[in-house]
């Protein structure tokens, strides 16, 4: 489709954000069911309630500007999303899987965040007032939604994951000194032999 006016730049970027939110609302309850932390849970759970309240936005402005939502994807938010399958089919320790889970939600935030300013600049240059001030209380969720996220990871769940990666490395010691500690045994036993045959000869 060509277009020819800041008004169809409008229209086709509140689509690809219909379409971004359609698509998180499919993907919300795969992370929450695959995080492991409960507060991980709680934030993701209200983020899917409060994306419903911003499709209901959504909607509202295309029924103003007599104009059909659908008929665009977001290849953007496609993108995204499948990083976040690919992260949870790769299975990790549940304190990364919550550490990696939270960039992932960051991530799509900041995407949102980026496409809803603009659409609301161009609301107001173009006059839709009433489109602006839906579109700034949706900025404004945006926003608090990556906080509350920001805050989960710096509070605990990094530190969770960090503690996986020292109790891996502790293990990993471990079995390195074990095989260690092996491997001079045997060499003990085999010297111990050695000096047994040289006796009796």
């Amino acid at each position: 489709m060509e277009l020819e006016s800041l008004r169809e730049l409008y229209v086709d970027e509140l689509k690809d954000l219909y379409s971004a939110e359609g698509q998180i609302l499919k993907a919300l309850p795969r992370m929450i069911k695959a995080a492991s932390s409960r507060d991980l849970k709680r934030a993701l759970t209200e983020h899917e309630r409060v994306t419903r309240k911003q499709v209901k936005r959504l909607e509202r402005i295309f029924k103003d500007l007599d104009e059909t939502p659908r008929g665009k994807k977001c290849r953007g938010m496609e993108g995204l999303l499948e990083e976040g399958k690919e992260l949870m089919s790769e299975k990790p320790e549940p304190d990364v899987l919550d550490a990696g889970l939270i960039s992932k939600a960051q991530h799509v935030e900041h995407y949102e965040i980026a496409g809803y300013g603009t659409v609301r600049a161009w609301a107001q240059q173009l006059g839709f007032d009433q489109h602006v001030e839906l579109l700034q209380e949706t900025l404004d969720e945006e926003g608090e939604a990556d906080k509350r996220l920001s805050q989960l990871a710096e509070s605990s769940i990094n530190l969770e994951a960090a503690d996986t990666d020292d109790a891996t490395s502790d293990r990993e010691v471990a079995v390195a000194s074990s095989r260690e500690m092996g491997s001079r045994g045997r060499r003990t036993r085999a010297s111990g032999r050695r000096g047994s045959e040289m006796s009796a000869r």
